[in-house]
Order: structure tokens, then sequence, then C-alpha cells
């Protein structure tokens, strides 16, 4: 191997790992995307089977609300 073979040896493993370097965060955090989106799932899941409604006003029903009355002119 011969000195212009060795440096482009060396500058192509400068590329991919700069590559490599560059694009790590991104696939750690469609890593992390995917591992919370599972979660999600299971929780709707295991909430599902449990009987649960869905939505937000199905978590606790209104209570005490007044009805609301419009003034009258005298």
């Amino acid at each position: 191997m011969d000195t212009t073979q060795r440096e482009a040896l060396i500058a192509m493993v400068a590329v991919l790992g700069l590559f490599l370097f560059m694009t790590l965060p991104a696939l750690i955090g469609i890593a992390r995307e995917r591992r919370i989106d599972r979660q999600i799932e299971r929780a709707e899941a295991a909430r599902a089977a449990a009987g649960h409604r869905e939505g937000p006003t199905a978590a606790r029903p209104a209570t005490g609300a007044a009805p609301r009355r419009t003034a009258r002119a005298a």
C-alpha cells in the first residue's frame, strides 16, 4: 500500500467517522421516541382493557355546575 492509497483510506475513514458523529444524535432520538410511543400504546391498551372511557371529560364528570342565566332587562 503506497502513500496515495493510505491517504485515501484515512480520508474515507475520517469522512465515515464524521458522518456517524453527525447522525448519531438523530438516531438516538428516533430510538427514544419509538420507545416512548410503544410505552404510550401499552398504557392506552391497558387503560382500554381496564374499561376506562377515553377523552378528557370521561375522567371526571362535572359536579355542582350551576346553569348560566342571562340577565333580564328591567
